[in-house]
């Protein structure tokens, strides 16, 4: 399922190109030449025929019924996603991608008196369709690949990233397989302030009050002030115009520029209605992560929250590093005091932790634990790992090669063994439980004389070839 899937992304990325990937050996990729072949027999094995339909005659149609019997024959036969049986819904789902690529439409069919088409594919013998043209979609027709453009390679490329960080994070976290994992999400965060993203706002008295604060935190060269305007960036343009006017009065007064740089920050992040800066569409993954730190895994948990943050947005993930690197230098105990009972760490995981991680369903604790974890690895955080970089690095270099792209992109979840192997290993470990439960039995003081020969009778009388062995010259 995950294999079919990733093909129709990948095919719905491909297909307004109507082009077939050529890699260095010459070969297509193996998504686009799966979807060749299933069109090509598509037009080869449906019935096409003139056909009846509300006392209509229709010319060269074939029913979405047999359609689906085609296509679902076809890819069970030539194995493409495994030994699994392929549900029919997933044919129905592979139909409705080639109807929406312009392989073919729906008949229409006429209400009220006007013509109107069908949007979605209907498994069914009453609903009509036919072939664009002859030869629409066939591998024939997508063998030009000097229409390839550069943005459809990248989109392929990102689409291998963002499926291997996916596939990695199922290894280090136990998550359901849920397709808005692999989809993603936007953030409905607005955009990044800046002449570089709106260049009408070098006209705006804002947008100079940005370039002041730049200028001025510039020239006191301190890496908490660089750190807390960098953050201004995100802010509205009513927040930084108070504190580039409030720093005018105390441009002379460092201490008293900090003290209203945090407070301006805190506020805002502190109230914020916008979304937490890591998503909750990710929830279970943010869940695992926490889990992992509470038992004191903290390396999976590093690569488990770098994995993660590949999967968001770009927008958020600048925020959150600039937010965290702020937060670690502000949270450092000889910087200027945030709070006058507590240390400035704990005024800084106080302010900020419900702007970054916030769900009912997490507890503060957990919340606590991985805020910190974050603002002390923000340097690392925000790397991508070594494990990933093999397992992107492997399924391109498959596809390109005209390999399956999934035979080396790092460890399987299991090995199909064969029935003997299966038998023998589920005999191996039986015995081992077996014997481990005897032993406890044997070796356990709290039960008392009586007990352990009631308890030792009746393992005799189950398996008495264990206690046998178990006991040897004992026995007696």
């Amino acid at each position: 399922q995950m294999m079919l899937f990733v093909l129709l992304r990948v095919f719905n990325l491909l297909a307004d190109h109507s082009i077939l990937f050529l890699g260095m050996a010459g070969k297509p990729f193996r998504a686009t030449f799966i979807w060749g072949s299933i069109i090509s027999n598509l037009h080869t094995r449906v019935a096409v025929k003139r056909r009846r339909h509300n006392l209509k005659s229709y010319h060269d149609c074939f029913l979405g019924s047999e359609a689906v019997d085609v296509v679902l024959a076809h890819i069970t036969l030539n194995r493409f996603f495994g030994d699994e049986a392929v549900p029919r819904y997933k044919a129905v789902r592979l139909c409705q991608a080639l109807m929406d690529s312009r392989v073919f439409e729906p008949v229409g069919v006429k209400v009220f008196g006007k013509e109107k088409k069908r949007a979605t594919f209907e498994d069914s013998s009453c609903s009509l369709y036919r072939f664009l043209s002859p030869t629409t979609g066939s591998s024939s027709s997508l063998t030009n690949t000097n229409s390839l453009s550069t943005t459809t390679i990248e989109s392929v490329v990102d689409e291998v990233w963002h499926q291997q960080a996916v596939f990695r994070l199922l290894q280090l976290i136990e998550l359901p397989l849920l397709e808005k994992l692999l989809e993603g999400k936007d953030t409905s965060r607005p955009p990044l302030h800046g002449m570089d993203s709106d260049p009408d706002l070098l006209y705006t008295s804002s947008y100079l009050d940005r370039e002041v604060l730049k200028a001025f935190s510039e020239a006191q060269a301190d890496e908490w002030m660089s750190g807390a305007v960098d953050c201004l960036e995100f802010l509205p343009d009513e927040l930084v115009v108070e504190v580039s006017r409030g720093l005018a009065g105390c441009a002379d007064d460092l201490l008293r520029c900090k003290s209203l740089l945090y407070e301006v920050l805190a506020q805002h992040y502190g109230h914020t209605q916008q979304p937490p800066l890591l998503s909750n569409h990710v929830f279970d993954i943010h869940s695992g992560i926490s889990e992992l730190l509470v038992n004191g895994k903290q390396e999976q948990a590093l690569e488990a929250l770098q994995l993660s943050l590949k999967l968001q947005d770009s927008r958020s993930r600048e925020e959150l590093r600039r937010l965290l690197r702020f937060m670690a230098v502000a949270a450092k105990p000889q910087e200027v005091k945030l709070h006058k009972e507590i240390e400035n760490r704990m005024a800084v995981k106080r302010s900020f932790s419900s702007a970054i991680v916030y769900s009912r369903r997490l507890s503060k604790g957990k919340v606590d634990l991985m805020v910190l974890f974050m603002m002390d690895n923000h340097c690392d955080l925000f790397k991508i790992p070594v494990s990933l970089h093999k397992m992107v690095s492997d399924r391109i270099m498959n596809i390109v090669k005209g390999k399956d792209p999934d035979v080396t992109t790092g460890p399987t979840y299991c090995t199909r063994v064969s029935g003997k192997a299966y038998s023998e290993n589920a005999q191996k470990n039986t015995k081992e439980e077996l014997w481990s439960l005897l032993r406890t039995i044997h070796e356990n003081p709290k039960l008392s004389p009586k007990e352990k020969r009631r308890l030792l009778g009746q393992f005799y009388k189950g398996h008495p070839e264990i206690f046998v062995q178990y006991f040897g010259n004992k026995i007696v």
